[in-house]
């Protein structure tokens, strides 16, 4: 199944979810993602299954923090790099593992939280750079998720690599 306009296909797919439905396409994953310009740092994803999530983000110029990180030599903030990160790795793939088990209307009513993190640094991203994030899923169990990261420049070098956690909980409001 392709992703659409977005890109990407939905590889492996289980049959139909507990909720009676079938597996959220990509499409419907980045639709239900809440996070919203100017706070989206995913402009595709790229791969998606039970096992596994990959996405892509490019830096614009005009993001606002790189006003004052730093002036004159612009340099995107490693809590940004993290949010990145936990985007594909915790979020997308959060909201497809649950779309495996409830219906679509109750994903709609999750947002998941960033619980913790352990990653390591060893580049930096600059204002235009495209990035991609592979997430490989260590553990799923009660809405909570913990996945191993990796985030490459387009060219494939290395820039950040570690594991993070975040738990699904209710939407207010």
């Amino acid at each position: 199944m392709t992703g659409g306009p977005t890109g990407g296909q939905v590889r492996g797919q289980p049959g139909p979810s507990a909720g009676g439905s079938d597996p959220l396409s990509i499409d419907e994953v980045l639709a239900l993602l809440p996070q919203q310009p100017p706070f989206r740092f995913l402009d595709r994803l790229l791969e998606l299954d039970d096992a596994h999530a990959v996405g892509e983000y490019t830096f614009r110029a005009d993001e606002s923090f790189y006003a004052g990180h730093f002036p004159g030599d612009p340099v995107t903030p490693g809590v940004i790099l993290l949010e990145t990160m936990c985007q594909t790795g915790l979020v997308a793939l959060g909201i497809y593992l649950l779309g495996l088990e409830v219906p679509r209307a109750e994903v709609a009513r999750t947002v998941t939280l960033f619980t913790d993190a352990q990653v390591e640094f060893e580049r930096v991203v600059r204002p235009g750079d495209t990035v991609r994030v592979r997430a490989e899923k260590v553990l799923w169990r009660r809405r909570k998720l913990k996945s191993n990261v990796t985030l490459v420049l387009a060219d494939g070098t290395s820039v950040a690599r570690g594991t993070v956690a975040g738990m699904g909980v209710p939407r207010h409001g």
